[in-house]
């Protein structure tokens, strides 16, 4: 298997430490407010890569941890808790907000056909091992306690930039968001290990420790739980590219200074859900979620195969009408794989090269467009019978988890007609104009779009011409 590594920021050959195991470890939610379908677009394709290794013959393990304490609503150790910030919203207690938001995360998850990782840790169950981390990391002379903080010194590294192009004069202090002017600090990039009520006196979750009354800074957490529950090597950390920096940048300079060697070979990275006015964010006040998309009259499932159709590390843009075709694609599909009829049957060579396709599209970088233009090609197949593309489409479906065989109510894909071919060669010419323009990105975007109501786009030397896949 190949994967995109930011680490390397190249396409490498996957090995793990320990063959034919994979250790993966998944950035969880803050559970203040229910996530949004841009954060929610970033699990299901760490779905689909934890489904992909176990179809390659991985055994895999899988942490996520639970943020219920120590994420401020800024990266860079400032303003308040986002915890205590839902608590004061809804007028509840930090764990009883904690509590409602993980159950509903579960239940978009349950949804979207999201695997529940084998382990989900909540961050306040460590608490003891964050201290005994600092300890070790202020005896070692990593960290520092200033204004009653205790601080990770970023000057004790070679190289803080690991994951990122960043440099040290790049970052403006009180310019971005991820940087601001901390008097405490004696390095810009350094960040918080442990903060105590000197800080924070209206933190409602506070625990002991050596430095005074206190609670653990949101970086510590993810370190720990992978070191208590997966070892001091990780194969595989996933997380959106928000996770990039300072997130990541620092997971990996305060856990490999503890243990004293490289701690992940490969970082995985989702790439953005943007809509017409840029990133999705809770931030700007309303937000998508699942329940409104269900409240709208769109199936979960939709969405994923939404998702499922462009590619993890390109941004993809949202729109209803994206998702209107999307869903009418969607449910086209189920119409047609839930009325095959399964059979005893032997598997043939046909059926093989079919697998192998599939598994290649797993293989080339979690490509999942396409694994499901081999799954259409399965449909189509002429040589194929029902009851072996009903085994084929079962066999693909538990990477990607779209109910492809549950029976399914024929009409409940009426709607508007197939695109003509006419609306078909104007997209095109509009996908030529934006590449004149050097505008790839709406480039690419036509196509997938195009993709989605069953029109695949072939580009040759002279030039586009398109095939109905569905």
């Amino acid at each position: 298997m190949k994967l995109y590594n930011t680490l390397s920021r190249s396409i490498e050959e996957f090995v793990p430490h320990e063959e034919g195991k994979v250790k993966l470890y998944t950035c969880g939610p803050t559970v203040y407010h229910y996530a949004h379908i841009g954060n929610l677009r970033s699990y299901i394709m760490e779905d689909v890569l934890e489904k992909g290794l176990r179809y390659l013959g991985y055994d895999v393990k899988r942490i996520m941890n639970i943020t219920d304490v120590g994420h401020l609503t800024s990266d860079a150790d400032s303003g308040e808790d986002k915890m205590v910030k839902g608590a004061k919203r809804e007028n509840k207690s930090v764990l009883e907000i904690a509590e409602f938001y993980t159950s509903e995360f579960q239940k978009d998850c349950a949804k979207l056909n999201i695997k529940w990782p084998d382990t989900v840790v909540p961050a306040t169950s460590l608490i003891e091992d964050y201290i005994k981390f600092i300890q070790k990391l202020e005896a070692t002379g990593y960290a520092y306690i200033a204004g009653g903080n205790v601080y990770f010194d970023t000057s004790k590294l070679d190289h803080y930039y690991v994951l990122t192009n960043h440099t040290e004069d790049s970052l403006k202090e009180a310019v971005r968001s991820d940087v601001e002017v901390d008097e405490n600090k004696k390095n810009k990039t350094d960040f918080v290990l442990w903060f105590t009520k000197s800080k924070f006196d209206s933190q409602e979750l506070k625990w002991d420790s050596p430095w005074g009354v206190g609670y653990p800074g949101w970086h510590i957490e993810c370190s720990c739980i992978s070191l208590n529950y997966l070892g001091e090597y990780l194969d595989i950390h996933c997380g959106g590219v928000d996770n990039i920096f300072p997130h990541h940048t620092n997971e990996i300079a305060q856990t490999e200074s503890f243990i004293g060697h490289k701690w992940c070979n490969y970082w995985f990275h989702v790439e953005h859900l943007n809509d017409a006015t840029g990133k999705m964010s809770k931030s700007k006040g309303d937000f998508l979620t699942v329940s409104l998309l269900e409240d709208k009259g769109y199936d979960p499932l939709s969405y994923r195969y939404f998702c499922l159709n462009s590619h993890y590390r390109k941004q993809l843009v949202f729109s209803y009408d994206s998702l209107d075709g999307a869903q009418k694609a969607y449910f086209k599909l189920r119409e047609k794989t839930s009325s095959l009829k399964k059979d005893s049957i032997e598997q043939n060579e046909l059926m093989q090269r079919y697998q192998e396709k599939f598994q290649d599209a797993i293989e080339n970088d979690l490509n999942t467009a396409s694994m499901m233009t081999v799954l259409y090609d399965v449909l189509k197949e002429k040589e194929l019978t029902d009851a072996e593309k009903y085994f084929l489409v079962k066999d693909f479906d538990t990477v990607l988890s779209l109910d492809l065989l549950i029976p399914y109510e024929a009409g409940s894909a009426s709607g508007d007609e197939d695109i003509s071919s006419e609306e078909i060669l104007v997209k095109i010419e509009q996908r030529a104009q934006a590449k004149r323009d050097k505008n790839f990105a709406l480039a690419d975007q036509i196509r997938e779009e195009l993709l989605q109501e069953g029109i695949r786009l072939m580009d040759g030397r002279d030039g586009t011409t398109f095939e109905r896949i569905k």
